[in-house]
């Protein structure tokens, strides 16, 4: 193993290794805009904190990254609220589904974490703080063009609607989080947020470069602008390793060992501290709800760099 692989040569390799994979799991058929989506696609791209990229397979073709997005929302909002926001949002792994009211009742509103869809909403709301939808959109996505280094990124309208139209626990959620007073926005301004937010759609390389700044204490290696506090990064690099899998995060850091946040559409962004962020897409999923052969990918990826972080 080796810290400063050939990256060009490592991306084929891993290529290589989850090739038998390919088309595995199931894709997010309950969003009617991702179910159409061919689940034997598979992008992989790496981009260094020295500047370098490499990239392998469907690489340029862009995805909606769904819930990957958290991690670019939550980074906004601790940068706005600092620890204040952790008054309204818990920091453990939740041990139930991205999508669960459950425990939300038991903790009397609390979302256990910010990248489970009900910590997420409340990041959401947080960032509304008394500002428009249109206005928070258009935040998010000038933020997530500049990180990417690439005003291409743009929000899939279909998907948001298809989120709309089908969010039915979503809204729930957020109606429940109202009733115990941790929403403070009206619902559907908040939602209309979310599902935009959710709607993103990049590629595998604008997003490792765009979440490059968490393998750098928050600093944008290439651009050289600071994004946000070293401090911040480490907590939310924290959050991602612990709970960015959701009930599966837990076998994430058994056999990959790197910060990591998946979406349903197929996409995962990796970090590897001080060195590289990694983003993968392959849009079949496992019953966590992850990607199958994207979780393979970066196992592989670990694997033959020793970029665990233990």
């Amino acid at each position: 193993m080796s810290n400063d692989p050939n990256l060009a040569e490592l991306v084929v390799r891993v290529h290589e290794d989850i090739q038998p994979h390919f088309g595995q799991g199931r894709v997010a058929d309950y969003i009617p805009a991702l179910a159409r989506v061919d689940p034997r696609q598979f992008g992989l791209a790496i981009v260094t904190c020295k500047g370098e990229t490499a990239s392998v397979g469907d690489c340029s073709v862009p995805f909606s990254i769904q819930s990957v997005s958290k991690v670019f929302t939550l980074t906004l909002a601790l940068g706005r609220l600092g620890d204040t926001l952790w008054q309204r949002v818990g920091r453990e792994p939740s041990g139930s589904p991205f999508n669960s009211i459950v425990q939300l009742e038991r903790e009397q509103g609390i979302p256990r974490n910010p990248l489970i869809n009900a910590g997420a909403i409340v990041v959401t709301d947080a960032l509304l703080a008394g500002r428009g939808p249109q206005a928070t959109i258009a935040e998010i996505l000038d933020t997530l063009r500049t990180l990417a280094g690439d005003p291409r990124v743009t929000i899939d309208a279909e998907v948001a609607r298809s989120e709309a139209d089908t969010g039915y626990r979503n809204a729930s959620l957020a109606n429940f989080m109202r009733a115990f007073g941790n929403i403070t926005n009206p619902v559907d301004c908040v939602l209309e947020t979310y599902f935009n937010q959710c709607a993103l759609r990049m590629n595998c390389v604008q997003l490792a470069r765009a979440g490059l700044f968490l393998a750098n204490d928050g600093i944008d290696p290439i651009a050289g602008q600071r994004v946000v506090e070293a401090q911040a990064v480490r907590r939310i690099n924290a959050i991602m390793m612990t709970c960015g899998h959701y009930d599966a995060s837990g076998d994430f850091a058994f056999r990959v060992g790197m910060p990591g946040k998946s979406g349903v559409g197929g996409g995962i962004l990796a970090i590897a501290p001080r060195r590289a962020a990694v983003a993968v897409w392959s849009p079949g999923l496992n019953t966590a709800g992850n990607s199958l052969v994207g979780a393979l990918a970066l196992e592989s990826l670990a694997r033959r760099t020793g970029w665990s972080v233990f």
